[in-house]
């Protein structure tokens, strides 16, 4: 038996087993995927910076610098030194933070580049160095997250 006539054998066994129901439940599932694509990019297209950036600075978890980000911001750059013999460059220009330069043995923070939008987080574990992006005005949907005592 040739390739060609295998194929078809096994098509048309595939057709004898084949249900109306079978389609309908894999197109919904198809359609069920792309849901968490659309709700986060209706939410994302919703975030607006308008009203800027704070990229706050932190080293072992306490703050150590906060700047506010906008189109003016002039291009700067800081250097941290978190611990003995350990250092990181951070660059900021416009609307943009990364960390340029470190000398961590696996480069995650220097590898993540430029964070532009408001929740980004740049990290470098073995220095515990933290840049964080946060939105200047809090919306309404952060400030029902809010609990008080």
């Amino acid at each position: 038996m040739n390739k060609g006539a295998k194929g078809m054998k096994i098509w048309e066994e595939l057709k004898k087993q084949w249900r109306f129901m079978d389609g309908v439940v894999i197109v919904c599932l198809v359609i069920l995927s792309f849901t968490p694509l659309i709700v986060f990019g209706m939410n994302q297209k919703n975030q607006t910076d308008d009203n800027g950036l704070i990229a706050i600075i932190k080293i072992d978890g306490k703050e150590v610098d906060r700047f506010e980000l906008n189109e003016n911001t002039k291009h700067y750059e800081k250097t941290y030194y978190p611990g003995k013999d350990k250092y990181n460059i951070v660059e900021m220009e416009g609307t943009r933070i990364r960390v340029k330069e470190d000398n961590s043995p696996d480069q995650i923070a220097v590898r993540t580049g430029w964070i532009s939008r408001a929740g980004q987080t740049s990290i470098c574990l073995p220095h515990k160095l933290v840049v964080e992006l946060v939105s200047k005005a809090p919306s309404e949907e952060d400030e029902d997250l809010i609990i008080s005592y």
